[in-house]
């Protein structure tokens, strides 16, 4: 497994405004191809936004994180960053990790 660490500065609204605005976002990303989950992230202090996704493989991820960075890229977003990371799934599941 694959997780993948998105964020980038945001001006926009957060919270329960935020939650109407991206549903259909939210709902194309729960479709893409091995993606396993998703959790949204949000700091209205520091005006920072981004996710963290689990995803089933390298390629996947890698795949959805190019598309990412160029769709936040034609919205005009600057400064995004995207990390990938393998899951080190033993001690993730000690831990326990909501992997599965």
């Amino acid at each position: 497994m694959i997780l993948l660490q998105i964020d980038f500065p945001f001006e926009g609204a957060m919270g329960e405004e935020m939650s109407e605005s991206f549903k259909e976002l939210a709902e194309s990303i729960r479709d893409e191809e091995g993606l396993i989950w998703k959790i949204w992230t949000q700091n209205e202090e520091t005006k920072e936004a981004g996710g963290i996704y689990l995803f089933s493989d390298k390629q996947s991820a890698k795949k959805y994180m190019n598309m990412h960075i160029e769709r936040l890229s034609g919205f005009g977003v600057k400064d995004i960053r995207a990390k990938l990371f393998e899951v080190n799934e033993p001690l993730s599941k000690i831990s326990k990790a909501p992997l599965w």
